[in-house]
């Protein structure tokens, strides 16, 4: 059993906020300083010089500002997630985004974070049954995996998949890409909520999975039948249920059956609350980590 677990946020649960000039990044990191969290882990949302999260083509300045107010706030960056599509079948396509995502390895240094999550896949899933196509992309995604891997190995960085992107949500599928990489610093970042979207049972899923952990996201939703009419603001799930984010504790998937499964495994190290609900960002956040931190009480 462990409790040896670091709750803090994903800068993604400030969406709303930062998207808006809101709050700048600084001032997330000092809300967090405040808060019951004790680190922040940067989602980054594309490669925009204006963004308010450090990407690739920020000024290196302002990467070195983020540095500096997170010492200074004694809130620890702690993992640096990037979209990627490493399943492409023309070379050159994938020798670029192998490239890019060196270049996020590069930043993470900068930022003195030694965990990164990079998607394999863009997020959008493929209709029917896309077993043949996984089978023949998987190849061509272990292979550029294992060589980003080993880069950053060279840097002293862990990096990862999520469960994230319909085509390799399953708990399955990111097992098989983890071990047919087969690199010591190649895990995954375990969101505990994402794997409803492929209509799996997250306490099943996360049991099997959390071995392989480097980081865990915790997260939830409001769940409804493929035939419900919900309204507005829900996504579909591969099976066709309805989705919509909520606080942490307030949706419908079994934390404390997560919990326990968390707590028989190993698993020692940082959890990161991502929310994705209506409500208001800071009192989701507040909210949610209150009750995360108290399934592990």
């Amino acid at each position: 059993m462990t409790s040896d677990i670091t709750f803090g946020f994903s800068s993604y649960s400030f969406h709303s906020k930062l998207s808006t000039g809101e709050m700048t990044l600084p001032q997330v990191i000092e809300w967090v300083a405040a808060s019951e969290g004790e680190h922040l882990e940067l989602a980054v949302l594309g490669d925009d010089p204006s963004s308010p999260i450090p990407n690739i083509a920020s000024d290196p300045a302002y990467v070195a500002q983020i540095r500096a107010a997170a010492e200074a706030a004694g809130v620890p960056l702690t993992n640096l997630a990037v979209g990627a599509d490493l399943s492409s079948g023309d070379p050159s396509i994938l020798e670029a985004q192998i490239e890019r995502v060196k270049k996020y390895v590069d930043l993470a240094e900068l930022l003195g974070i030694t965990r990164m999550r990079h998607d394999v896949v863009p997020h959008a899933g493929h209709e029917g049954d896309d077993t043949p196509l996984f089978e023949q992309v998987l190849p061509t995604i272990v292979a550029a995996c294992k060589q980003i891997a080993q880069y950053a190995a060279t840097k002293g960085i862990t990096t990862s998949l999520e469960n994230h992107g319909f085509f390799v949500q399953s708990a399955e599928r990111v097992r098989r890409i983890i071990h047919a990489v087969d690199e010591p610093n190649f895990l995954t970042t375990l969101d505990v909520g994402n794997f409803v979207c492929v209509d799996e049972t997250p306490e099943v899923s996360v049991a099997q999975n959390v071995p392989y952990a480097m980081v865990v996201h915790f997260k939830d939703f409001y769940l409804r039948p493929a035939d419900a009419a919900p309204g507005a603001g829900w996504f579909r799930s591969r099976g066709g249920k309805h989705l919509r984010g909520a606080v942490v504790g307030n949706g419908d998937i079994d934390l404390r059956a997560v919990a326990r499964a968390i707590e028989e495994s190993d698993f020692a190290g940082f959890a990161a609350i991502e929310f994705e609900g209506w409500e208001d960002c800071l009192l989701g956040c507040e909210r949610g980590i209150a009750y995360a931190k108290s399934l592990f009480a």
